[in-house]
């Protein structure tokens, strides 16, 4: 099963459900429609209302985040998995770049993965290295350590899914040359069977994806679909990636 999970960030209003209405009228005469999921992660004011009005539809919704403790706490504007999952919501993203800028740190990421999982939530973990790591060849070992340091092989596998986002490539047009990425594919898979024993969670690739560029993505066998930033925001540039994908 492959993944087409859009990441709108801070974007979005109520109307904005007219987007994914059209990649849902899309989806669901689609011809490939069984090879695939589409995931989208709207704001925080969007999870309820899109989650309720898709709930017999195709197209799941997600969480950009979550906090790292569970039920109910103090922290201002924190919300929490178990309050994201009585709203609705299947999926959260963990450790996307952004949020990692801003001070989610490994023992964090770990917290919220797991308490994530706890409350019957999907977990997209995401990792990456910057230009600098890129450039000074460190970008194996980030990721060897951005796995370790938050995945448990106690952890249900079944839900998780890990979104490799090199840093340099989200939102540049850049994308990594395809025999380099799959050098690092492969070595994200090896990691992932070490700590899961044998089988490893779905891979998805992230950063500048779109139409043009998504068919290049299938010759790597082993990505198992998209986390889409950008493109996700216009229907047409979404239905364009999976159609390009499938051609």
């Amino acid at each position: 099963m492959k993944y087409f999970i859009g990441n709108w960030k801070m974007f979005g209003i109520p109307k904005s459900i007219n987007i994914l209405n059209k990649i849902n009228s899309f989806y669901t005469k689609d011809k490939n429609r069984s090879k695939y999921k589409v995931v989208f992660t709207p704001p925080y004011t969007l999870i309820q209302s899109y989650s309720r009005y898709f709930k017999k539809k195709k197209i799941n919704i997600g969480s950009q985040n979550c906090y790292q403790k569970d039920k109910f706490s103090s922290n201002t504007a924190a919300v929490s998995p178990y309050m994201l999952r009585t709203v609705g919501a299947k999926y959260t993203l963990v450790g996307h770049s952004d949020n990692r800028s801003e001070g989610d740190n490994d023992t964090i990421l770990k917290n919220k993965v797991e308490l994530a999982l706890r409350n019957k939530l999907k977990v997209v973990f995401c990792i990456g290295e910057n230009k600098i790591q890129k450039r000074n060849k460190k970008t194996l070992s980030v990721l060897k350590r951005q796995l370790t340091k938050v995945l448990d092989k106690k952890f249900n596998k079944n839900n998780i899914i890990v979104a490799y986002e090199p840093i340099w490539s989200i939102g540049t047009g850049k994308i990594p040359k395809l025999n380099e990425l799959n050098k690092t594919v492969l070595h994200i898979k090896k990691i992932l069977k070490k700590i899961f024993r044998k089988k490893s969670p779905p891979l998805l690739y992230g950063g500048s994806v779109d139409g043009k560029n998504a068919g290049i993505f299938k010759e790597i066998k082993e990505i198992d679909g998209f986390l889409i930033g950008g493109a996700s925001k216009s229907s047409k540039k979404f239905i364009d990636i999976i159609k390009n994908y499938y051609r």
